[in-house]
This record gives structure tokens, sequence and C-alpha cells, in this order.
């Protein structure tokens, strides 16, 4: 078994849909995908490729750590109490433990995901 895994930005496998939780959204009616690609041994780190459709929610990291490479969409992630960032494709970034903010998706997001929990 290799210990190197490729993530496919354009997955032919179906994804897992998802919607934001009830009382998470806050604007429109946004979708999600999830093509989950690795998981360690323990399942505290997870990768693979997020989508969505445009809305907005609350966005609560709580103990998880996600990095994310934006692939294509526009969004912006305004942090509590904090600033507003703007993300397209290209872009990178991560949401540390403790992070609560709002998640404006504005144009469809495709990202790479790397979770540790």
């Amino acid at each position: 078994m290799s210990l190197i895994v490729p993530i496919d930005t354009d997955p032919s496998f179906e994804p897992k849909p998802g919607v934001p939780l009830p009382e998470r959204l806050i604007a429109g009616s946004p979708t999600f995908k999830t093509w989950a690609q690795d998981l360690s041994k323990d399942e505290t780190i997870k990768t693979g490729v997020w989508e969505a459709t445009p809305g907005e929610t609350h966005s609560i990291k709580g103990t998880t750590f996600e990095y994310c490479h934006i692939l294509s969409g526009l969004i912006e992630i305004e942090e509590k109490g904090g600033p507003t960032y703007t993300f397209r494709a290209g872009d990178n970034f991560v949401m540390k433990p403790g992070f609560v903010g709002i998640w404006r998706t504005i144009e469809t997001v495709r990202k790479i995901y790397v979770i540790v929990s």
C-alpha cells in the first residue's frame, strides 16, 4: 500500500450529498457534495473534495482544524468579531479550532479539504 494518496479534484464516483443543519442555515438553500478520498487509521484526519452551492451558513469549528484549497467558485468568510475574507480559485486558508463565523458561498465553490479532529 502506497503512503501517497493523489486527490482527484474531479472525482468520477458519486459524492455524499448534504445540506446544512437547520440551526446553521442563515440564507438561501445551499446543498453540499462530499467526495471523501482518504481517512487516517484512527479516523482523525479526513481528506477529499467538497462542493457547496450559494447560500449562507454559520461555521463553527469546535476542536477541528481545517485546511482548504479553493479549486473554483467564490466565498466570503466572516470571522465573529473579526474581518471578512474573500477566497477564490487558487486561494488557500486554515480555519483553526475555536473558529466561529459566517460562510457565504457567492458562486458554487469546490475545495480540497484536510480536516484534523
